[in-house]
């Protein structure tokens, strides 16, 4: 914190930002944060466009690159009254006047990010990569648009040389199964380009008979495949066909959201009845359910035959205010955490493929009730099952040192599954993964101070939290004593 030359408040961030205000732990979490602060980024799970990185184009405006695309933001400013038609949201290219206004929405509303980590992300992504240090604040709107916008001219802040420069090793998709690749081929194929970009097979919208759509889906499915899917086991055939296009274009695992965790199976010949009359439009509301829950245990059957780690994170009432979702789609900020019950939904699952050699399933989760009474026991026994890192409403600092005390007692350190970003905004990949990396460092000084761990293991679970949990738990490879993909 301190002055520019015109008297105005500069935001610098603080070297010990996060760590604990207690002298002697902050001393303890400072050293293990310098064991792994310059550790390769490990992103597992999120939503950035690979064409965005074959494409290399020049970020076209500050607005379209921090607000625009990233929910995370708009949401917190539609709540204090900013409507998403004045952030750009689902308009398009913005013009440059459209674009500076979306920006001075954001800094005249500044005050709204107070306590959050979206504030916490930004004054990182500003002064860290673009040094931009002034407080955000209508009076210095324009001016910091102009330094950002200045800044997206150089190349060095295209695509790919942040990519670099965020000491990225792996950055995973999500993908719809129907998708062709091609953007992960061509950077595969690219001799210019040394990164690596995986795709992650996404199947929801293929499982739910349910949704709006679904038999003109399943045969855009079987199409993409070249399988016939006006049966049942034609329709499985097909999933297990892109299953496996999906991993030759490397991918190494599927990622699943739905509204709850029921698993029960369903005999051949009821699938294959619901699934024709879902077809035909006729099934129920209750054997749509019926459908999609033996799917989710279909696709805990595949990861057994083809090795592709699943992660699943239910629990979310999808486009909770319709009117905004008529206007304006899906992933614009309304979709909200409900109740969710695990132990006796994932039961049938587990019991049939939960001490599977390799299965590997990846339970996330945005009801901090269900760390310790549910998922931390089950990855207690179960030798498949990894705790997903606190994602979307929990990615907090308080929540991630919430999460740590909660699951280590029944689960210790080495099943849980590292950190995820589950961002679709670029330039804050490296500020989420610094944030993590900072809060377990104080959490781990706690352990060291109470004589529970000493600082050297401390040291090396602050490396495996970082480095190797990642990799492992979603079968990425590489890396420090990281096991290789199965």
């Amino acid at each position: 914190m301190g002055e520019d030359d015109r008297g105005r408040t500069r935001r610098t961030p603080h070297p010990d930002r996060l760590l604990p205000a207690e002298p002697h732990l902050r001393d303890i979490a400072r050293r293990l944060y310098q064991r792994v602060c310059e550790l390769p980024v490990v992103s597992p799970h999120g939503h950035v466009d690979p064409g965005m990185l074959v494409r290399d184009e020049p970020f076209p405006d500050p607005a379209t690159l921090f607000i625009t695309p990233d929910h995370y933001v708009t949401r917190m400013l539609h709540a204090h009254g900013v409507g998403l038609d004045e952030l750009g949201v689902a308009q398009g290219p913005l013009d440059e006047a459209g674009a500076r206004a979306v920006w001075r929405r954001l800094c005249e509303n500044w005050p709204a990010f107070r306590g959050t980590p979206i504030r916490y992300w930004l004054e990182a992504e500003l002064a860290e990569i673009f040094g931009v240090e002034q407080q955000l604040a209508a009076e210095t709107a324009d001016e910091t648009y102009d330094a950002v916008a200045q800044r997206l001219k150089d190349p060095a802040f295209r695509p790919r040389a942040l990519y670099a420069r965020f000491g990225i090793d792996v950055l995973a998709t999500t993908d719809d199964p129907c998708d062709d690749l091609s953007d992960h081929a061509a950077l595969r194929d690219d001799p210019t380009w040394d990164g690596r970009v995986v795709p992650t097979f996404r199947p929801d919208a293929y499982l739910e008979p349910a949704a709006p759509g679904w038999p003109e889906r399943v045969k855009r499915l079987g199409a993409a495949a070249d399988v016939d899917t006006s049966s049942y086991e034609g329709y499985i055939a097909a999933l297990e066909s892109r299953r496996r296009y999906f991993i030759a274009h490397g991918a190494t695992a599927t990622d699943h959201s739905h509204i709850d965790l029921g698993t029960e199976p369903l005999g051949r010949d009821e699938a294959r009845r619901i699934y024709a009359s879902a077809l035909a439009g006729q099934a129920t509301a209750a054997e749509a359910t019926a459908f999609r829950r033996h799917m989710v245990a279909e696709m805990a059957r595949m990861s057994c035959d083809d090795g592709l780690a699943m992660a699943v994170h239910p629990g979310i009432v999808r486009n909770h205010h319709r009117p905004t979702f008529d206007r304006f789609g899906g992933d614009t900020g309304h979709d909200i955490p409900a109740q969710l019950e695990v132990v006796r939904a994932l039961r049938p699952l587990l019991e049939r493929y939960g001490t599977h050699p390799g299965f590997h399933l990846v339970l996330f989760t945005v009801d901090e009730t269900l760390y310790s009474r549910e998922i931390a026991p089950l990855a207690g026994f179960y030798p498949s099952v990894y705790v997903g890192a606190p994602w979307w409403f929990l990615d907090t600092p308080d929540a991630i040192r919430r999460f740590r005390h909660a699951v280590t007692d029944s689960a210790g350190f080495g099943k849980t599954a590292g950190f995820v970003d589950d961002t679709r905004a670029f330039c804050s990949i490296p500020a989420r993964h610094d944030l993590s990396r900072r809060v377990d460092a104080g959490v781990l000084a706690e352990y060291v101070a109470e004589h529970r761990l000493d600082e050297d293991e401390a040291a090396e679970v602050m490396v495996e939290l970082v480095d190797r949990q990642p990799r492992v738990a979603f079968k990425l490879g590489g890396g420090s004593g990281a096991e290789a993909p199965a």
